[in-house]
């Protein structure tokens, strides 16, 4: 199948784009619209109607752009509002949440450590993920805080790294052998989380299982870019120079209100 329509993905801000980033490197020729709603960051901390009508919006945004298919780029998104966004609209969604199922198979403690949002950590998704491992001990730490700074530019702050040892400390001493990153902002942590994890503590995110997902979608269900190059957009409703910071000044960003 032939599809040269562009892919939407969406997320709460910036953080979104470590599963662009895995996503442009499996399928190179597809072209992606993302969309970084840092104006309204972090959606962590909004009611589940508030977050189902920020992804209404951001989802509306991405279908004027003729998206062929969309990815939710954020946890807390996902949790609370992926089942209205494919009850509403017919267009695939791929959703990213926490990966709790190989931590939890590959623990050899029997005790893993989940740092996300509240907005994840209270949904009704995780709570049905997470009682699927009855024998392991999970430890959740809301990463309040984290992803201000993020937005703010502020990875490498002294305020960033004192927040990190204060929620990743507890963990460590309850023994985890797997620290599951809940939000799509915490990959650009993972330099900053290793230095305070002991060695033998692996750190999964979801970055990787979302673009084979999106492969798959794109194969069964849409078709693929018969083009030889994509050229990536960014929208951001506030703050370019930190979205251009962390794309490495690589891509156009466009502000714009929406």
């Amino acid at each position: 199948m032939e599809d040269n329509r562009p892919i939407g993905i969406f997320d709460s801000g910036i953080g979104g784009t470590s599963i662009w980033a895995a996503i442009h490197q499996l399928l190179p020729n597809e072209k992606t619209i993302y969309l970084a709603d840092s104006k309204n960051a972090p959606y962590g901390q909004k009611s589940k109607a508030e977050i189902i009508a920020l992804s209404i919006k951001n989802t509306e945004f991405l279908l004027k752009m003729d998206c062929k298919i969309i990815v939710v780029a954020c946890n807390t998104a996902t949790t609370n509002a992926i089942q209205e966004l494919r009850a509403k609209y017919n267009v695939p969604f791929i959703g990213i949440e926490p990966a709790i199922k190989p931590a939890a198979t590959n623990s050899k403690t029997q005790t893993i450590g989940i740092l996300a949002t509240q907005g994840t950590l209270n949904s009704e998704l995780f709570h049905k993920t997470a009682e699927k491992f009855q024998d392991i001990k999970i430890i959740e730490q809301v990463g309040h805080g984290l992803v201000q700074l993020i937005e703010n530019g502020e990875i490498n702050s002294p305020e960033m790294t004192k927040l990190l040892h204060s929620y990743l400390t507890p963990m460590i001493e309850a023994n985890i052998d797997y620290l599951v990153l809940g939000c799509s902002h915490y990959p650009y942590l993972i330099p900053q989380i290793k230095k305070i994890l002991p060695a033998h503590i692996h750190i999964i995110d979801s970055g990787e299982a979302v673009a084979r997902q999106t492969q798959n979608v794109l194969k069964e269900k849409v078709g693929f870019s018969t083009e030889d190059k994509s050229n990536p957009v960014f929208y951001t409703n506030t703050a370019p120079k930190v979205l251009s910071e962390i794309l490495e000044n690589k891509y156009t960003v466009i502000q714009k209100d929406f």
